[in-house]
């Protein structure tokens, strides 16, 4: 075996080599700070553009990402690997990938939705995939909610799009809606009267829309008035809580009746039993 020249070793192999790590490690280098110096002035003027926080990490990352693949391609070709064949390898174990985790790539196309589309956004009172509460935080694959007793859910984005999504916190006003029966012996101009002093010195009922209070219906057992005030979100509860504890407090103490259901009961009395025979 003909032994190898150090000369010719260092010229056909070493120094062509080296040359091609180093541009490719350079190449990679200042391509990774060239992203990173993009990727924060977008992320910059999608902040001075009052974009929300969570579309602004989502579209950097994505962007961050998309760019680092490019750079590690070109580094790649440096070295004269056949980046076609790369691509079409990554492109392949993509669509394996992508079969295999089928639910986990729908909830990732709905976060993009809901990131893109916002129909909430981190602090909105809402109900959406079986759950009712505060959103906490909306990511990629789940979105996760604080419920009004304190306890931490987490939805999976396909559950919330493919479902009807409600959104309480979206107006700055709320109309609270409240049934209030009375008895049919009772007065209904008085019971009237009552109900609509009630929201008039509530300061928290606003005058525009101005709240409505109508005779609703003649139940079965009740004459129901429907109460009706617009208030601003934040005191929808609160308003409607005193408002029930008013108008009970305000019926007893003006000898208002309020109806319950009430089922009478008639039982049969026994037959007499026939009078035992005199003794003879």
């Amino acid at each position: 075996m003909d032994k190898i020249d150090p000369t010719t070793l260092l010229q056909t192999y070493v120094i062509p080599w080296g040359i091609k790590i180093a541009l490719a490690l350079i190449i990679f280098i200042i391509g990774r700070i060239v992203v990173g110096i993009l990727v924060g002035a977008v992320e910059r003027f999608m902040q001075r553009r009052g974009m929300d926080e969570v579309l602004v990490r989502f579209l950097t990352s994505i962007m961050r990402w998309v760019l680092l693949l490019f750079v590690v391609i070109a580094a790649l070709s440096q070295l004269g690997v056949d980046t076609t064949s790369l691509i079409a390898l990554l492109g392949a174990a993509g669509l394996a990938i992508g079969l295999a985790l089928q639910g986990s790539l729908s909830n990732f196309a709905a976060g993009v939705m809901l990131i893109v589309f916002r129909p909430f956004t981190k602090g909105d009172f809402v109900e959406a995939g079986g759950a009712t509460g505060v959103i906490e935080s909306i990511s990629i694959f789940t979105t996760t909610m604080t419920t009004p007793d304190n306890k931490e859910v987490i939805v999976p984005n396909g559950s919330i799009l493919s479902n009807n999504i409600t959104n309480y916190s979206a107006r700055d006003t709320r109309r609270v809606d409240m049934v209030f029966g009375i008895s049919y012996d009772d007065d209904i101009r008085k019971a009237k009267e009552i109900l609509e002093g009630i929201l008039a010195s509530d300061s928290r009922v606003l005058a525009e829309p101005e709240p409505v209070v109508a005779l609703g219906a003649l139940a079965d057992s009740s004459v129901n008035f429907l109460v009706r005030p617009w208030v601003k979100s934040a005191d929808y509860w609160a308003v409607l809580w005193d408002t029930n504890e008013a108008v009970k407090t305000r019926f007893d103490a003006e000898g208002i009746s309020i109806p319950f259901p009430q089922m009478d009961v008639h039982m049969p009395r026994p037959e007499k039993e026939d009078e035992a025979p005199s003794a003879a």
